[in-house]
């Protein structure tokens, strides 16, 4: 297996920092992240900064056509690999879908995220029901796929809590027939424990030739101390360190290695409980730890 981290979650960095201190603490990779980045709310985060808001490591996703040559010469720069590319646009946009599928191409990155609908959202958007979003989807994957293989890359539906594939039985169902070269589906464990909770070595069978990738990260269940009004306990989630999160990441990789899984493991830690250098520097002595020199 080799091991990259997700620029979502290095907010504080710029991308040359990024690809600097993750090759120079040994990781293999990185996964860029390319979205139309909005600045943070001052009042929310005083300093201007999130994972998803005024994100130094973001590449903007408006003009990303002209920064390809940059992006190339920073992580060649820095000797890392593509591990993949993080993109946000939805399969109903076909345009910003294709732009992401040639700037992957382009770098040689072979692989992208192309986002799924959030089914309550795109329901209350559009009063669709989840067959019909279904698809509706699976028709706009039929084309990103079709593009793909033109480009000689793929397109990957990941894992994600509130999505139309919140499961690996999910996103199996959306892909089924299609070309597995050019669509994958990204296992994400941490997602999973929010929302489409399977079995991992069980879903890493099922998903077969399509299990192209997976994430990395933990979360936990917390008790809110509220109750609802029929005295129901509230229980919220929250993001927690890849030890201590509810989801044991050493199993999770026993699991991908039983099934010959030795592609890309991605981070994507979104807890906070150590500064980012050494977050990054610990996650990747942890997923060392568990990982057998022979793998």
């Amino acid at each position: 297996m080799k091991f990259s981290v997700f620029t979502a979650s290095t907010p504080d960095w710029t991308p040359s920092q990024a690809a600097s201190t993750l090759a120079e603490q040994g990781w293999d990779g990185i996964e860029w992240r390319i979205v139309d980045d909005r600045p943070a709310d001052g009042a929310e985060v005083p300093s201007g900064r999130s994972f998803w808001a005024g994100n130094n490591s973001t590449w903007q996703f408006t003009g990303i056509e002209d920064n390809v040559g940059e992006i190339a010469r920073i992580t060649d720069a820095a000797g890392l690999e593509y591990s993949g590319i993080g993109g946000y646009q939805q399969a109903s946009n076909r345009d910003g879908v294709d732009t992401m599928l040639r700037v992957t191409s382009e770098l040689g990155a072979r692989q992208v995220r192309v986002s799924m609908p959030m089914y309550r959202q795109e329901k209350e958007r559009t009063g669709e029901t989840y067959a019909q979003i279904f698809d509706r989807t699976r028709a706009d994957l039929e084309w990103a796929v079709s593009r793909a293989t033109e480009l000689g890359v793929k397109a990957l539906v990941e894992l994600h809590h509130m999505t139309i594939t919140p499961s690996a039985s999910a996103a199996l169902r959306l892909v089924d027939g299609l070309d597995p070269a050019h669509v994958g589906v990204i296992h994400d464990l941490g997602n999973l424990v929010i929302e489409g909770q399977e079995d991992h070595l069980a879903a890493f069978e099922l998903l077969g030739p399509y299990l192209a990738h997976a994430h990395v990260k933990n979360a936990r269940w917390v008790d809110t101390g509220d109750t609802r009004a029929d005295g129901s306990t509230v229980w919220q989630n929250e993001w927690a360190p890849l030890r201590t999160g509810q989801a044991s990441v050493s199993e999770y990789l026993d699991a991908l290695r039983q099934v010959g899984y030795d592609g890309w493991v991605t981070i994507e830690d979104f807890s906070t409980d150590l500064p980012l250098e050494a977050r990054t520097a610990d996650n990747l002595a942890y997923l060392k730890s568990l990982v057998p020199v022979s793998a």
